[in-house]
């Protein structure tokens, strides 16, 4: 897939999750130092319940359009989920675990955009 194709796959994705009110949507590009994806999409929602709808809301939008979710691991434990979708990976945290394990920090090394500048 190209970069333009995953640069929609992002903006879903952020619109998905600005629309059941994720909190500090992050993303970051990762491109040029990881070869798992391209972006990561990094948000917290502010209890179980929000996760679980932060993640139904992604995976239908893309669905949708085309994305397949291609894995996902904790789902039912709504601390972390994380979805991959080949060229993007969303995390959607609640706000306790998204601290503690502070992605953004693991990778500094990637490139924090705006969805605007997509």
């Amino acid at each position: 897939m190209s970069m333009e194709t995953s640069k929609e796959m992002v903006k879903l994705a952020y619109a998905a999750l600005d629309e059941k009110k994720a909190e500090d949507i992050r993303i970051i590009d990762i491109a040029g130092v990881s070869v798992l994806a391209d972006y990561f999409i990094i948000c917290n929602g502010s209890n179980e319940s929000q996760v679980r709808a932060l993640v139904d809301n992604v995976e239908e939008a893309l669905e949708k359009a085309g994305y397949p979710l291609k894995q996902t691991e904790g789902h039912g434990l709504g601390s972390w989920v994380l979805m991959d979708f080949g060229d993007i990976i969303v995390h959607v945290f609640d706000r306790e675990n998204r601290l503690f394990y502070d992605l953004e920090r693991i990778w500094v090394d990637g490139k924090q955009i705006d969805v605007a500048d997509l």
